[in-house]
């Protein structure tokens, strides 16, 4: 039987401030970068690989967490492990003097969901099934034993998750059948990015119009007459039937967000994303009231289930944007999807980071065949950049991700890439000028 023999932590960072690629009104100059995590086994065939996202300086603090996250399983025996997904997770979650740093936010939780992450993927891998796939053959009892239900009893109890799941497990086969033919709908942010001239936004929505899709992204925020002007640019390019959604990254106060929304109500957004700092749920709730129709979103920095708990219980948001690498990996995902089914919000993940969107079509494709059985108002973020770093890519074919096949979560960089993106040692940080400035 196979075992851990070692947990190799690496800093990767790619200099995406230099081209504006993931700027908006709050991160104007971010260097993409993982805290990227292998399980390596006495199995030369079987690994494990995982991650969590920054966007440059602080990424060597998640490493180095994670380096502490991962060290209890060297020695592990895989097949256990791999039997018991939620109690390696309950035990690295537990760990009284990490669990301080936090808990469940911040650093540590980051580097919780990287090792965890790389767990999901070696399971997956051992099984030969795409994570959403082992996912999907787990029954109701399994996914429930893997979900992290602590401080959830008084919204959702462990009969309640069961039974939900067990109400859709029939049609698993058929809604397999259906996304095989049509992939996931997605949406692109590839347009918005603030720091892009007029000209590139209009040629990256008149890109995006042709490719099929049919949701554009905008982030906004930082001047009001900017903002009109480019929302005018996007809406004239989708026409009046694309769907327009505008992301001001937490950059307002809750007065100041609802009368710059109120502003760009003419241009019919589907939702404003982030309105104000993303612990606030009862200035999301205000939002909320203040400017419907157009509905609230938010998630991307909600650090972990009970948050979302309060969001939903609170009525404070239209759309879950839950993030694949700051929620503690799949094990807490499936208590925020639990919830947002019983809730009635559709589960819209963030994908705008290097490696989000590889994990996030995963966990969308389950969304829908095992838990909420529905793609009304359901749309998943896809960015184009940065894949060709991945062994296993997604594909996104006329605005939806094609169904991966390969076994795994997809999280398995190039060895290239990491040769040369490793910080500071690879071979373009270790010969980049330093008189240029490093995000």
């Amino acid at each position: 039987m196979p075992r851990i023999t070692s947990v190799e932590v690496v800093d990767v960072r790619f200099p995406t401030s230099l081209t504006r690629d993931g700027s908006d009104a709050m991160n104007k100059d971010g260097d993409y970068s993982a805290a990227y995590v292998v399980l390596h086994t006495d199995d030369p065939e079987l690994t494990g690989h995982g991650f969590t996202f920054t966007i440059g300086r602080g990424n060597d603090l998640c490493v180095a967490a994670a380096a502490q996250r991962g060290r209890p399983l060297v020695g592990r025996d895989v097949d256990v492990l791999c039997a018991d997904l939620g109690g390696i997770y309950r035990e690295l979650q537990s760990d009284t003097q990490l669990r301080w740093l936090g808990p469940d936010k911040g650093v540590v939780h980051l580097a919780l969901a990287a090792v965890m992450n790389a767990v999901w993927d070696l399971a997956a891998r051992r099984a030969g099934k795409p994570l959403w796939r082992l996912l999907c053959d787990m029954s109701p009892e399994e996914l429930v034993d893997a979900a992290d239900l602590k401080y959830l009893s008084d919204v959702l109890t462990r009969d309640e998750a069961i039974a939900l799941l067990a109400d859709r497990e029939a049609g698993r086969g058929l809604r397999i059948k259906e996304l095989e033919v049509t992939g996931y709908p997605c949406y692109t942010t590839s347009a918005g990015w603030l720091g892009y001239s007029d000209d590139k936004l209009r040629r990256l929505c008149e890109e995006a119009v042709a490719s099929g899709y049919k949701h554009v992204k905008l982030k906004v925020g930082s001047s009001l007459a900017d903002d009109i002007r480019r929302c005018g640019i996007a809406r004239e390019v989708i026409g009046s039937d694309g769907h327009l959604m505008i992301d001001a990254n937490q950059v307002w106060d809750v007065p100041e967000a609802i009368e710059w929304v109120k502003e760009l109500a003419r241009f019919e957004p589907l939702w404003i994303e982030e309105p104000t700092s993303p612990d606030d749920v009862l200035g999301h709730a205000a939002v909320r009231q203040a400017v419907a129709p157009i509905g609230v979103a938010t998630g991307e920095h909600a650090m972990n289930r009970v948050l979302f708990k309060q969001f939903f219980q609170a009525g404070a948001i239209d759309f879950c944007q839950l993030d694949a690498a700051r929620l503690g990996s799949v094990n807490e995902v499936l208590a925020v999807y639990l919830m947002a089914a019983k809730f009635g919000v559709p589960v819209c993940p963030h994908a705008g980071g290097v490696g989000l969107c590889e994990l996030v079509q995963h966990l969308s494709i389950f969304d829908y065949v095992a838990v909420s059985a529905s793609l009304e108002n359901r749309v998943t973020e896809f960015v184009d950049h940065l894949h060709e770093h991945f062994v296993d890519p997604c594909i996104v074919r006329d605005g939806a991700y094609v169904l991966p096949t390969a076994p795994g979560y997809s999280a398995e960089m190039r060895r290239p890439s990491l040769a040369t993106y490793t910080f500071p040692t690879g071979s373009y940080w270790a010969t980049r000028d330093r008189a240029e400035p490093v995000a």
